[in-house]
């Protein structure tokens, strides 16, 4: 009886032991439960640009690598340049010389650099020529332009008058589809004048646009989906458009012929603003375009961080391949979109039988 007794008082210790040990781990979990998973600050910590780039995270850790950060102050002036890591993500201010920085993260992602003084981050900051994300990303796809391009080059001198290969073989088609479907049905006689401009278009954005695709490094930087960088490229075309124009480009924008005098005025006010508008639709639809993209698989692909369960993995990974099937295709055609309406636009300022 003894004996029983004293096995089942340790079976009735064991379980309430157990049970204790239990309860305790579930109020720790409680107390150190994680924070919920943030989709906005994932979606627009991607599409912004940054000063390093993150890779992925581990126990807590981030894994990445940091970039050069370079800032100029005025007053007085000075040139500091440090790597990036030296903030630790933006926990810690860094001092060089007379100067105190903070990284603050910015709500739709990214980040700026700001002063400290007296221990408070003031409203004012250096002027910022870091390489951050972005800007590494557009160097890359330069050199993978000049690469591309000087080997053709090469290739063709040493052997004139053959049948491309290889890599030759591939871009050739490519280039000669640009040129004699997009450039010259446009331009005409001035096809020749503005094929480099067109070309170097067109592939820089297509680059730039996969690039974009790729998850990891050297990829996953949002170059086109950046509102600077396409502004730069429709700053472009609204330059060498205008500077291309003809006295019979702008004698339609500021006295349309045939039409009654006073409407004229009203006329070159809507023309002049047509100006603008055009390559603002440029800017903005490859803007918009590679943006939308970007957040639209960000967001499948969070569904199961969202849900908290493999069992949408499934679903999430279907629609996620799909869409990145989908983005392919948008790459090459928002590039082709960028490349015929630039030509276009350039050949209305030169309307033929004109001199240009």
């Amino acid at each position: 009886m003894i004996l029983k007794l004293s096995k089942r008082n340790f079976l009735i210790v064991c379980f309430t032991f157990l049970f204790s040990c239990i309860s305790f781990a579930n109020d720790d979990s409680a107390v150190e439960e994680k924070p919920a998973f943030n989709i906005n600050e994932t979606i627009f910590g991607h599409i912004g640009d940054n000063h390093d780039w993150h890779m992925w995270d581990y126990n807590g850790h981030t894994v990445g690598f940091p970039l050069p950060v370079i800032l100029v102050n005025t007053n007085p002036f000075s040139i500091d340049v440090f790597m990036s890591s030296e903030f630790e993500h933006g926990h810690k201010t860094v001092t060089k010389g007379d100067h105190t920085y903070k990284m603050v993260a910015k709500e739709m992602g990214g980040q700026d650099i700001f002063y400290v003084e007296n221990g408070e981050v003031t409203d004012k900051g250096p002027l910022d020529f870091s390489i951050t994300k972005n800007v590494f990303t557009l160097f890359l796809v330069a050199i993978i332009m000049l690469v591309m391009f000087i080997g053709c080059a090469r290739a063709y001198k040493r052997r004139p008058g053959q049948a491309p290969k290889g890599f030759q073989a591939w871009l050739e088609p490519v280039i000669l589809f640009i040129k004699e479907d997009v450039i010259e049905p446009n331009l005409g006689r001035h096809a020749d004048k503005y094929t480099p401009y067109l070309l170097t278009v067109f592939f820089f954005i297509w680059i730039s646009n996969m690039m974009g695709l790729i998850p990891f490094f050297p990829g996953s930087a949002n170059l086109t989906g950046n509102i600077a960088v396409t502004f730069v490229l429709a700053a472009f075309t609204l330059l060498i458009t205008n500077f291309s124009g003809n006295k019979e480009y702008w004698k339609d924008i500021f006295c349309m012929p045939g039409l009654p005098w006073p409407l004229i005025p009203i006329m070159a006010v809507v023309e002049v603003i047509g100006i603008f508008t055009k390559p603002f639709a440029l800017m903005i639809r490859l803007f918009a375009n590679i943006t939308a993209g970007h957040i639209i698989v960000l967001s499948l692909t969070s569904l199961i961080f969202i849900f908290g369960t493999l069992a949408i993995a499934p679903v999430s990974v279907f629609f996620v391949m799909f869409m990145d099937v989908l983005e392919l295709f948008v790459a090459a055609l928002q590039a082709y979109i960028f490349t015929m309406l630039s030509a276009l636009f350039i050949g209305l300022a030169m309307p033929e039988g004109h001199e240009a």
